[in-house]
């Protein structure tokens, strides 16, 4: 009689599930397959954030000398979004068709140029269009998700999810603490201020680059193996790519987690783009003092968004999948009146404590959307992976061009504004996102692979 798939000998230092899933989740290991590939997913990832986020903190330099207009670099912020968007959607079905370690790699060496030839841009125009292809770099993020829910099970998918995203978000916060740093450092070499911001971006380049070949040359896309093998074994499989696309373009679920994650990971990214240039025109502190206060705000991901993945597993242990939904309705609700009350205090030291907390509850509500996502749709993963993923940038895209591209408004009341619109949209986005049975009083956990109730299957025990 053959052993339950519990009691088989599996050769991973993991236990696993029926389908070689780890169903423990250790951060601290380098344990092949599952813990290797979490440190190339979140350590890629994060090459990838450094470099996006490696021109905010220098802004006001590059300003002084490019002669750009604040109407400049709103469009400047907005293009590193619009090209995410994109890049977004399509990493999706790339990782369901190539697997996420030759999707990541291959997107990581193609935008390295990109933030290299930051160093060389002398208009506003080559500006803004080089900031538009390094945002294509963020689609690493679908890449990195899709990763994380290809090795680990359900019961603690929704922390790996976390853990992975929120310390490669930090590649935010490390840029600008760092990138000023370097700066001053070159600076205090005798060399020129319009010639010093261009050496540090040799920075952000070669590590995108390092951690490519990383993913290629150790990354592996299953438990089982490489995805050009296990598509091989599955290649008289009724589920067509065209079929995996259109089943994951037709759930409404996806589209509904991309609204409310562009109200939250959205949010984060257009913070992460004015924040330093907020505290320096505001309180007149200097460049250096800027970049570590924002530095503050994206570095808090190495706990915030595990803590919302964490809190969706365990919601969910006790409640099913209403379990996650009503999290992320409560935490996503509280970023937005702190991001309210940011945009209110007139105090430094009392403007970087509503920060900090700020940052720590929209931060978990990005965790706690991926803490869902895994569950909408098997067969499309990749595809509502890449839908909720792009539709973070398309929300960063309305707040920056609402809210900081020459608008009327101040920055401060700018901020408060885009809390109220977390606000607006948090509460319809949960309520609808499933309606009669499965909605946010629903009942055991399933996966909702279609929009038929009768095509439900249990994912969790």
């Amino acid at each position: 009689m053959e052993d339950p798939p519990s009691r088989r000998k599996q050769p991973f230092s993991l236990p696993v599930d029926a389908d070689d899933k780890a169903t423990e989740f250790h951060p601290f290991s380098l344990s092949p397959p599952h813990m290797r590939a979490f440190h190339l997913a979140w350590i890629s990832l994060f090459a990838c954030f450094f470099s996006t986020f490696s021109i905010p903190p220098l802004i006001t330099v590059i300003r002084d000398d490019l002669n750009l207009t604040q109407a400049d670099i709103g469009a400047a912020g907005i293009a590193s979004f619009v090209g995410s968007i994109f890049s977004r959607l399509a990493m999706g079905p790339v990782c369901d068709i190539v697997g996420p370690r030759v999707a990541s790699a291959t997107l990581s060496l193609i935008t390295a140029p990109a933030i290299l030839a930051t160093s060389l841009v002398t208009s506003p125009k080559s500006f803004i269009l080089v900031r538009f292809l390094v945002g294509f770099s963020l689609a690493n993020f679908v890449a990195n998700q899709f990763w994380m829910s290809s090795m680990f099970s359900g019961c603690v998918v929704g922390l790996a999810n976390g853990v992975s995203a929120g310390w490669a978000n930090m590649g935010a916060g490390v840029a600008q603490l760092v990138m000023p740093i370097l700066y001053t450092a070159i600076c205090n070499l005798h060399v020129p201020n319009s010639t010093a911001w261009r050496v540090v971006f040799l920075a952000p380049a070669l590590f995108q680059v390092v951690t490519a070949i990383m993913v290629l040359i150790y990354g592996q896309d299953l438990p089982s193996g490489n995805y050009k093998d296990s598509r091989k074994r599955r290649i008289d499989s009724k589920d067509k790519f065209v079929d995996v696309l259109f089943n994951g373009l037709k759930n409404y679920r996806g589209w509904m987690l991309g609204l409310a994650y562009g109200f939250c990971f959205g949010v984060e990214l257009t913070t992460d783009n004015i924040i330093a240039e907020y505290f320096y025109d505001r309180f007149n502190v200097n460049i250096e003092v800027a970049g570590t206060i924002a530095a503050l705000f994206g570095m808090a991901n190495f706990f915030s968004r595990p803590m919302g993945g964490l809190l969706s597993d365990a919601m969910a242990g006790r409640f099913g999948i209403r379990g996650r939904l009503w999290a992320l309705c409560a935490v996503q609700l509280l970023a937005g009146l702190l991001c309210v009350l940011l945009g209110r205090v007139n105090s430094l030291s009392v403007s970087i404590l509503v920060m900090c907390l700020f940052s720590v509850f929209v931060q978990a509500a990005s965790g706690l959307i991926f803490g869902v996502v895994p569950f909408v749709s098997k067969r499309s993963l990749g595809v509502v992976s890449g839908i909720t993923g792009s539709g973070g940038t398309v929300g960063a895209v309305v707040t920056q061009l609402l809210l900081f591209s020459g608008s009327e408004f101040s920055t401060q009341t700018s901020i408060s504004l885009m809390g109220l619109m977390m606000i607006v949209c948090t509460i319809p986005t949960t309520l609808i996102y499933f309606p009669q049975w499965g909605g946010m009083f629903c009942g055991p956990s399933f996966e909702f692979d279609s929009n038929s109730p009768e095509e439900h299957y249990h994912l969790l025990q």
